[in-house]
């Protein structure tokens, strides 16, 4: 291939990375996997060249969505062996007031991600392309290569299953950022009173170490009277070490969310999913897994 050609073949994939990366991620959960089947993409692409492809964006979707499918066998096997519950890669904003194209709105919040662990991985593409990014049910069959009437069926179930799970609700960022911050507050604090107050009877909280930071729990913890106590001993047991971690807001998954540095290093990203009617927190997750925050990094405010 020409020194041209290389050069169109890259600015080509490079016009289009921001898509394709939503996309991944989206079906992935993984920013690290993400990275790499971008690579594969790209590995693919330049190979191939752009004569002859009379549509680069929906050549460039279709391999990195069959790329992205490859790439769940692999995730499945290491979630097998995963110590502890298992949360996405949070998408973090380094700056609070700025529009970073990782974290924009087709980038779906955390416990949506949560919800669309339980798909197949054909069911999630469908989902992703369709109810995320407007494709139409004949596009996403050209993509996964089957029939428009099994997109549709592929696409019913995921979305029944989704809403059934997750149901149409997404509240107002001011309510979100008021929420989150009160709960840090009582959380960080070990305020039990208000800690009764904002998180509702039936709150779940995720804790995500992978075995790397102690101490975390083996599974979801569920409810608000054994929630509180999680919390309470842990605000107690290690009260010094929260006054000496730096907390900061930023934008997680296009939501508001509280990141604690320890020094210059992420040590824990905390995520807040409210209840229908908005007025207390009915999910809790807490990414920890070093492994997973490499990608968060402090910036001056």
């Amino acid at each position: 291939m020409s020194e041209s050609a290389v050069d169109e073949a890259t600015d080509v994939f490079m016009h289009h990375r921001e898509l394709l990366f939503g996309l991944v991620y989206n079906m992935l959960g993984s920013v690290t996997d993400t990275e790499d089947v971008l690579q594969e993409t790209w590995l693919s692409w330049s190979g191939r060249g752009t004569d002859g492809v009379d549509n680069p964006r929906a050549y460039l979707v279709r391999i990195a969505v069959n790329h992205a499918l490859q790439r769940r066998a692999s995730i499945t096997r290491r979630r097998e062996t995963y110590v502890g519950p298992w949360l996405p890669e949070p998408l973090v904003a380094d700056d609070p007031g700025t529009d970073d194209p990782a974290v924009r709105t087709e980038s779906v919040s955390l416990a949506m991600l949560v919800v669309l662990e339980s798909l197949t991985p054909l069911e999630r593409a469908v989902f992703v392309l369709h109810e995320v990014f407007g494709y139409a049910h004949t596009e996403i069959a050209d993509i996964i290569e089957r029939s428009p009437a099994a997109v549709r069926q592929l696409a019913h179930r995921a979305r029944r299953h989704v809403h059934a799970r997750r149901p149409r609700y997404r509240a107002h960022p001011r309510v979100r950022r008021e929420a989150t911050e009160r709960f840090v507050q009582a959380a960080l604090g070990g305020d039990i009173a208000e800690l009764m107050e904002i998180l509702a009877p039936d709150v779940t909280v995720w804790t995500d170490s992978g075995g790397n930071r102690k101490p975390a729990g083996l599974r979801p913890v569920r409810g608000r009277d054994k929630a509180v106590r999680l919390l309470h001993s842990y605000a107690q047991r290690d009260g010094a070490r929260h006054r000496d971690l730096d907390l900061r807001y930023r934008r997680v998954n296009g939501d508001d969310a509280a990141v604690l540095f320890d020094g210059d290093s992420p040590y824990a990203v905390m995520v807040m999913d409210l209840s229908p009617d908005g007025d207390r927190i009915s999910g809790i997750y807490v990414v920890t897994n070093p492994d997973k925050l490499t990608h968060v990094h402090k910036e001056e405010e």
